[in-house]
């Protein structure tokens, strides 16, 4: 052979690989198969690098371990793996019903993509008993999706109920599970059709990744799933893949502390009198507690508290003054941030009534003492804003 012809096949057949406690991150676009017959031997083997190779495989893995599922698409982002999971299950002419806290990009997706594409989209307020949701679906209603708890207002649905109630009806549950992370909440368990979640968030746990998953039971969903993510042409990398198992890894550790940490700041803030209501299930006395401690094992470091009614040059004030707390959105990593949530509440079909102006935290791994210091700072600097 020549020289050249030497130069692009030499390493090609390396050693067999040393186990390491991480998967090999392999990557590539071209897969070599053993021989003609399995080029288009798609049911067995891998024939193309965008299904996802050895690392993306074991991501896949964990993520079904975790979730007690059967198998588990992967995707870009979490949007993209509620939009990609609705589109696998929906057609012209479906009806889906959604819950109105629901994470406002998806609202776009629905409203502004679903619908143009014949799929007919009504909301519902996420405290309407499931009863009376399920009860007003027609015969169009194909899924009922749900966000639980929501992750700007923290309103809880009764899940079991909704999928149990839905599945008589021969009509499927999606919930987004991105606050329990996979972990706090298995849905799966719970009779949910479809667990979807922006690992992009506590599974990454290092904001510096963006991915999400959709699991499920039914072995029937995983295949209408993974030909979702395939026809459309979606595709994860090894990096990105390998960056998130790492960052599972360590989930339950960081949740703990995190979940722990928040609730100590949650009940800090419950005494300061510039606050008016906390929004955190998992607090005693919060709205929805009673269906939190029935059904999850734990809680995140995300909630939101509203202060007491003032101009939103306070409320400016107040996030302006804080150091420790960036100013961000996103969740899941380890670090501390704040938001203003009223600007996102806007298009929301029910109007209610939180107390005041609504700031979402998510606790980091810092101190909890320096937090506490940090909102002080911030309380004392919307105190003087409002006079």
């Amino acid at each position: 052979m020549s020289e050249e012809t030497r130069l692009i096949h030499a390493g090609s057949k390396p050693e067999p690989l040393c186990r390491t406690v991480g998967p090999p991150i392999q990557k590539g676009s071209t897969v070599l198969l053993p021989d003609a017959a399995s080029l288009y031997d798609n049911d067995h083997c891998t024939t193309y690098g965008r299904a996802g190779l050895v690392t993306q495989k074991a991501l896949q893995e964990a993520l079904a371990a975790m979730e007690g599922a059967v198998g588990v698409a992967l995707y870009p982002s979490g949007l993209a793996a509620i939009s990609g999971a609705l589109l696998a299950v929906l057609a012209a002419g479906d009806e889906i019903l959604v819950v109105d806290n629901i994470y406002k990009p998806v609202r776009r997706f629905c409203d502004q993509v679903l619908k143009r594409f014949g799929v007919g989209v009504a909301y519902f307020d996420p405290r309407t008993p499931p009863e009376e949701v399920v009860g007003r679906a027609s015969g169009k209603t194909r899924l009922i999706l749900l966000e639980s708890p929501g992750s700007l207002t923290f309103e809880m649905q009764d899940v079991p109920r909704f999928a149990e109630l839905a599945r008589e009806r021969g009509i499927l549950t999606a919930v987004d599970n991105t606050w329990a992370a996979g972990f706090l909440f298995k849905p799966l368990e719970h009779g949910v059709d479809l667990s979807l979640q922006a690992l992009t968030k506590y599974a990454g746990g290092h904001s510096d990744v963006f991915m999400g998953s959709a699991a499920a039971r039914d072995p029937a969903l995983v295949r209408r799933l993974l030909d979702g993510v395939d026809h459309l042409g979606w595709a994860v990398s090894a990096d990105e893949a390998y960056q998130m198992l790492r960052g599972l890894r360590t989930l339950p550790t960081r949740l703990r502390v995190q979940g722990e940490a928040g609730l100590k700041v949650a009940a800090w803030l419950a005494d300061q009198p510039e606050v008016a209501a906390l929004h955190h299930p998992a607090l005693p006395g919060c709205p929805d507690h009673a269906l939190w401690k029935r059904d999850y094992s734990g809680a995140c470091g995300l909630f939101a508290f509203a202060l007491k009614p003032a101009p939103q040059a306070a409320v400016d004030a107040f996030l302006d003054a804080l150091d420790v707390f960036g100013l961000g959105f996103s969740w899941g990593g380890f670090e501390s941030l704040a938001i203003g949530c009223d600007q996102q509440l806007g298009p929301r079909h029910v109007k209610r009534d939180y107390g005041g102006p609504m700031i979402r935290l998510h606790v980091g791994l810092e101190p909890v003492d320096d937090l506490i210091a940090d909102l002080r700072k911030g309380l004392d600097a919307y105190a003087k804003a409002v006079g």
